[in-house]
């Protein structure tokens, strides 16, 4: 096997890069909705001199110079009135005059007042005309500012708006680093269908190797044949116990790995007790007959055993396999041992299903996806010790660090050395307690991610929940459900932040239902499709021409979209269904587009089957396993705290924006323009700056700038950077 990754490996990988394991995928909207568009600020009225008000303001000035009308008129009369008495000899001559001279000094302050009153209304009316022209210039002087400033919101409104939209809502769920293993308690066939094809597709992006159990018999596997034979991988398979000939998994072991694997085997079927006893004597015979030893020859060990000396029972085939010589020398090896003969006899009876593992195997040659599977109709008591046989046997191979590979015909089988490897094992509630300690112990020693599936809530998963290098995953539960909710509220949590309200999508439960009864059929068709021609006329090529081999290099996230689209049931059902996948959080007639859920025992039993509850490090979270998330156009292989928030709130589209995350007029933490983030900066092609901030370093091979940078030597932010490389490769979208 290839030598394990280390960990210090594993954590400078950079994110988006090899080494992910992808759970399925969580629904959140990063950017929150920008809200209505800013409205458009409309001119106030303009503001008259109405003809009321100038008519009022005229009537109200001869209001109250009205009496000085009446004086100034009876002056007249008695001005007039003198010369006319005057004429008629009633009044003399300088009575008259006088009369005359008084009128007019009295009339005389009487016009001044006249016509200082309509100059002060004239005054007044031009005053107000002033005070209008005044009050529609700053008008309009406001009217301006506030189109550049809904110009400028409008503009970061439409960003925000168009950032909401463009944004992907399915997010990848990973294993976190650290975690050796990964703990899956519930589910259905099709639960378990999709969760190990999402497995798939993270192990065929990056060229990885997977390792498959399944002890189910129901086919699980399927899906993922479907999709590896599309990417131009040919799994190898073998089902149990009708490939045990083809297959050599465990027979290339040291004499003491063998013994413990089938003394595992043997107490699978009962008697955890003589174990020991039962590994000591398997080691004591292939001590004498030989490491290399196949099962037959191991088995006529244990019948020489049975059979007395004096009995040269010929016409035995198990003791033909043996010479005198060896089974003498058996006798005398073993025969010391108190009760060998009873033990040797239960051992004969529990490793004879065994008897021809490898004696047909194939050329050996390297496969980057091997499931092993039962076979149905075996019964689960066969599953059991045929899936002991599995694992013991993977164990080992897990514990071995970096074991030469195995030369056939002259040729060294290619792997990869940096290759990461998953061992997925579907039914793991069937192993013995003490064959998933020793897969998890050898797990975290080698390097291996291990994912055990757990159909019942059985103590050897629960006591897993609280080891901080097993992630638990909780699925839908139908026995049981009350132990692993209790399980579940005793996983610690982190106690600063608020908890994250649990929501499951109605893309999750549609997809769920239609999809779970096909996935399901046992080694048959889907519904409506027809038989499958590739398992009744195997082609050597993929629709597209490519070569299947055993292996292939990694497949660029495009080409895996397509071939889940286009390869699964889970792709061609969730693309059909794309339009559930709304932005919105409500529609009128279909109903809210989430539902909130909880972690009480209830709510594991109404989990739709694709939905799995992640007990992760930073709280638990609702994860849909299903593979055609992937090609949504919503859905990105990053992970949530990949995501790079954009800085809009969601706000953007409201004026007076406030409280403690408004900053400043604009956009919220986008760099002001003038700043030293403002400006582009130009790096080196190995990834160097060539213009940093004052201090750093000013050259691609990082000495020291002969002089800092000024505000003259900055780049000009309207200019383009000068290109300094060769052009960048091209950006996938979904990363």
């Amino acid at each position: 096997m290839p030598t394990p990754r280390s960990s210090a490996a594993a954590a400078s990988t950079p994110r988006g890069e090899t080494g992910r394991t992808y759970l399925g995928w969580r629904h959140k909207v990063v950017l929150p909705p920008p809200g209505p568009a800013p409205r458009r600020p409309a001119p106030a009225d303009a503001e008259t001199l109405s003809e009321e008000w100038i008519a009022g303001q005229l009537d109200s000035e001869k209001q109250t110079n009205r009496p000085l009308y009446f004086a100034l008129g009876g002056l007249g009369l008695f001005a007039l009135l003198c010369p006319l008495l005057w004429t008629l000899r009633i009044l003399p001559g300088s009575l008259a005059l006088g009369g005359v001279f008084a009128c007019m000094a009295i009339a005389a302050p009487v016009v001044f007042a006249l016509v200082q009153s309509r100059q002060v209304v004239a005054t007044r009316l031009e005053r107000a005309k002033e005070r209008l022209e005044q009050e529609r210039a700053e008008r309009e002087r406001a009217l301006h500012d506030q189109q550049r400033e809904h110009a400028r919101r409008y503009t970061e409104w439409r960003a925000a708006a168009r950032a909401y939209e463009a944004q992907p809502r399915w997010y990848g769920m990973t294993v976190p680093p650290g975690t050796s293993a990964v703990i899956v308690v519930g589910g259905t066939d099709a639960g378990w269908s999709a969760l190990l094809t999402t497995i798939g597709v993270s192990r065929l992006r990056e060229g990885g190797d997977l390792t498959v159990v399944d002890l189910t018999g129901h086919a699980v596997a399927r899906e993922l044949v479907r999709l590896a034979r599309r990417c131009a991988v040919q799994p190898r398979q073998w089902v149990l116990p009708a490939d045990l000939p083809r297959m050599t998994l465990g027979t290339n072991l040291d004499a003491g790995q063998r013994a413990r694997i089938l003394s595992a085997v043997a107490a699978a079927s009962g008697q955890l007790e003589e174990v020991d006893a039962d590994e000591t004597l398997l080691l004591r015979l292939l001590e004498v007959l030989g490491a290399d030893v196949g099962i037959a020859r191991l088995i006529g060990g244990l019948r020489a055993l049975v059979t007395p000396e004096e009995d040269a029972a010929e016409d035995d085939p198990a003791l033909a396999l043996l010479t005198q010589r060896e089974r003498a020398r058996v006798r005398e090896r073993c025969a010391d041992d108190p009760g060998v003969r009873e033990r040797a006899w239960a051992l004969e009876n529990r490793l004879s299903p065994f008897e021809a593992v490898g004696t047909r195997a194939d050329d050996g040659a390297y496969a980057q996806v091997k499931i092993i599977s039962t076979d149905r109709a075996s019964g689960a008591t066969a599953a059991r010790v045929y899936g002991t046989y599995a694992v013991a046997a993977l164990s080992e191979l897990l514990e071995a660090r970096a074991p030469e590979p195995v030369s056939v015909g002259g040729r060294t089988p290619r792997v990869r050395p940096d290759r990461t490897r998953s061992v997925v094992v579907c039914g793991a509630e069937t192993l013995p307690a003490e064959e998933v300690d020793q897969v998890l112990a050898a797990a975290a020693e080698g390097g291996v991610e291990v994912v055990l599936m757990f159909r019942t809530a059985v103590p050897a998963a629960l006591e897993r929940f609280s080891d901080p290098g097993c992630l638990p995953v909780v699925m839908a539960q139908h026995s049981g459900a009350a132990e692993v909710a209790d399980a579940v509220a005793a996983v610690p949590r982190p106690a600063e932040g608020d908890p994250q309200r649990l929501e499951v999508h109605r893309l999750t439960e549609v997809i769920g239902a239609a999809v779970g009864g096909a996935v399901a059929e046992p080694d048959g068709a889907e519904a409506g499709e027809g038989a499958d021609e590739d398992l009744l006329f195997p082609s050597p090529h993929t629709e597209s021409g490519a070569v299947i081999r055993n292996a292939a290099a990694a497949i660029a996230p495009l080409d895996l979209v397509r071939h889940v689209r286009s390869a699964t049931a889970w792709g061609r059902a969730t693309v059909q269904a794309a339009e559930l996948d709304t932005p919105v959080s409500a529609d009128a007639e279909a109903g809210p587009s989430v539902r909130g859920t909880g972690l009480d025992a209830e709510a594991l039993r109404e989990l739709p089957s694709t939905a799995a509850l992640v007990l992760a490090p930073d709280g638990p979270v609702v994860t849909d396993t299903n593979p055609g998330i992937l090609a949504l156009s919503t859905a990105t292989l990053a992970t949530v705290e990949d995501s790079r928030n954009t800085g809009t709130g969601g706000d953007a589209g409201h004026s007076g924006a406030s409280g403690p995350d408004a900053e400043g007029p604009g956009r919220r933490g986008s760099p002001e323009p003038g700043s030293e983030a403002g400006r582009p900066r130009i790096t080196a092609p190995d990834g160097r700056p060539l213009t940093d901030a004052p201090g750093g370093s000013g050259k691609a091979d990082g000495s020291a700038a002969p002089k800092p940078v000024g505000a003259a030597d900055r780049v000009d932010p309207e200019r383009v950077p000068p290109n300094l490389g060769p052009p960048p490769q091209r950006l996938d979208w979904r990363v």
